[in-house]
């Protein structure tokens, strides 16, 4: 485990392998733990950052919104501290939003982008009533928020089949701290629409969705890259591809990597 400090705060990360860099960003109450199985399998090429994101994992919080752009500019400063100018960016839900947001502010050091169960496009009007209604809920409620917010990740057909899987989830999400979980669904109910970036980068890009994801509309998601280069693949699953998709998303993204 390695730690550098940003205002004030920790924040932890890890770095495995040689090559070049690949930054894995995780989602909403998960932490760079998530990655282990991948990161093993992608570091005989790569050299591979995770990052515990504000408010998660061993990194501390700052303040009471953890804005995409705050954590971008952690992410900043860890690649910095590592001198890595140029890398492939992977970012699971959250982690994606915080990709864009870093994509918008340092364009020159995307070699491409990977955006895995996430979407460019900020929250509508209902989606940010959801946010402060579980806001809400949390503070009422925090054990039973996490766990029901972890199983509804998951498709319903794999809510039984991957029972142990989603258990494991559920403990390293429950290492989350309050002020963590409330000051991302803060960040994420602000964060801007980023389907330019989408249109116009200059960058491999590829989007990779689930189509019965609970949380984000397919057909929706499939809408912000048409008439765009950004490849797509689909996965029959939920928004959790790294654990029900586990061995094909690895194969998906060593392919990806290849021709960047």
């Amino acid at each position: 485990m390695n730690q550098i400090g940003y205002k004030n705060t920790e924040i932890s990360y890890s770095e495995v392998g040689k090559g070049s860099a690949v930054v894995l960003l995780h989602g909403f109450l998960e932490n760079k733990t998530m990655w282990q199985e991948l990161a093993s399998e992608l570091n005989k090429k790569h050299r591979v950052i995770t990052i515990d994101l504000l408010g998660h994992g061993e990194s501390g919080c700052l303040g009471y919104v953890h804005s995409m752009e705050e954590n971008a500019e952690v992410v900043h400063a860890v690649l910095s501290k590592l001198r890595i100018r140029k890398a492939i960016f992977v970012g699971h839900s959250m982690g994606g939003y915080v990709a864009l947001a870093f994509a918008e502010m340092y364009p020159a050091s995307l070699k491409a982008l990977v955006l895995l169960n996430s979407t460019a496009r900020a929250d509508n009007e209902e989606r940010k009533a959801n946010r402060d209604r579980a806001i809400k809920t949390v503070k009422k409620d925090y054990a039973s928020f996490v766990r029901l917010s972890i199983a509804n990740l998951f498709s319903p057909d794999n809510r039984e089949r991957l029972v142990d899987e989603i258990e494991k989830v559920k403990i390293e999400a429950l290492k989350t701290p309050l002020q963590g979980v409330v000051a991302s669904l803060e960040g994420m109910k602000i964060r801007k629409d980023r389907e330019n970036l989408l249109r116009f980068a200059t960058y491999p890009t590829l989007l990779i969705l689930g189509k019965k994801d609970p949380v984000l509309s397919y057909e929706d998601n499939l809408k912000q890259i048409k008439n765009t280069t950004v490849k797509l693949y689909t996965f029959p699953d939920g928004h959790m591809s790294t654990i029900e998709n586990k061995e094909e998303l690895k194969t998906v993204l060593l392919d990806f990597f290849k021709g960047i």
